[in-house]
């Protein structure tokens, strides 16, 4: 009787034990735009590592099925039940999802937003990929480069609620007089869908028989861009550029659908972000102008007056490198 009383004390034990460890273990939401897309998956990889490098964290991928602020807003209100540690968000829509955040920071849940921004209101912090006056310049760059004689240029962008697309763009019409001959002729949506940024890039083609560039500041409209050019027979005449990952858009810039085009390592920023989630969460970093928020291997981001900080500056993609780096992301 003894022994087996012995054995359930023991056993009893192991569990409390167990349970204790799993309510130590810090739980950090990754809220991405939608499910599916290349590009946040490689972030998804990047928050993994930061949890295996910290060690009692755990990272919970998430989002809508379509990039629409309403399901993520469905989305962060079941994290809210499920009372996560962090949620690490890019959002959908600056404003829409300030009330939900808002509820989930009273009740003590850190909220940050990464690569698309919540407006301040509704974070903590917000992790810009790189500095948006960089991004601007370079994705005009990158098609004035290729048109010694100027011309004229269109952007493809995701949806018309995108806070990175918008400032991005934004920031690329501030520089255009620096690029003398470059003439921006409109800007079309294509919802960070496939289907319809191929549309969308096509009637661009119809609609501009002289069109130099396509911009795409998108990793998924930049690959119907190219693919709309190359159907179209205008390999050579259009230039498609932006931003987008090596390995989806290594085939454009093999064919010359693509001279060029630039992105951040999703993988350092999903990383980073799962980092300043971490510190901020457990208390050993301060949200507060001026503030450094370790961010592991990247260094620290250093917050603005507005909570917000760059990560690296973009990098740049083409012949020369984009075998190396396929494979990667």
């Amino acid at each position: 009787m003894k022994l087996a009383k012995l054995l359930i004390t023991a056993a009893t034990a192991v569990g409390l034990t167990a349970s204790a460890a799993a309510a130590d273990e810090m739980r950090i939401a990754l809220v991405v735009k939608a499910l599916g897309i290349g590009f946040f998956e490689a972030a998804a990889k990047g928050a993994e590592e930061a949890a295996n490098e910290i060690g009692d964290v755990k990272i919970i991928y998430t989002g809508p099925t379509e990039t629409t602020a309403e399901g993520q807003i469905e989305v962060i209100n079941a994290l809210i039940a499920q009372k996560v540690d962090a949620i690490a968000v890019s959002a959908n829509d600056t404003d829409a999802l300030v009330p939900t955040l808002k509820k989930a920071m009273q009740r003590g849940i850190t909220v940050i937003s990464w690569d698309s921004g919540v407006a301040p209101e509704g974070r903590s912090v917000h992790l810009n990929p790189s500095s948006n006056p960089l991004i601007g310049n370079m994705i005009i760059k990158l098609a004035a480069d290729h048109m010694p004689d100027g011309g004229d240029v269109a952007v493809l962008s995701a949806t018309t609620t995108s806070t990175n697309q918008n400032i991005w763009i934004d920031e690329m019409k501030k520089v255009m007089p620096n690029y003398p001959g470059i003439n921006l002729v409109t800007t079309v949506y294509g919802d960070d869908l496939a289907d319809k940024s191929y549309r969308e890039a096509t009637g661009l083609l119809q609609t501009y028989p002289d069109l130099k560039a396509i911009i795409a500041p998108t990793s998924v409209g930049i690959v119907a861009a190219a693919q709309a050019v190359a159907d179209a027979g205008k390999i050579g005449q259009v230039n498609v550029t932006g931003l987008g990952l090596p390995s989806e858009m290594a085939g454009a810039v093999e064919s010359g659908a693509s001279d060029s085009f630039a992105i951040w390592n999703p993988i350092d920023l999903g990383y980073s972000a799962a980092m300043i989630a971490y510190h901020l969460a457990k208390g050993d970093a301060e949200a507060k102008p001026g503030a450094e928020i370790p961010m592991g291997r990247m260094g620290a981001l250093t917050l603005d007056d507005n909570l917000e900080g760059a990560m690296a500056d973009p990098f740049v993609y083409d012949k020369s490198n984009i075998e190396e780096f396929k494979s990667i992301f």
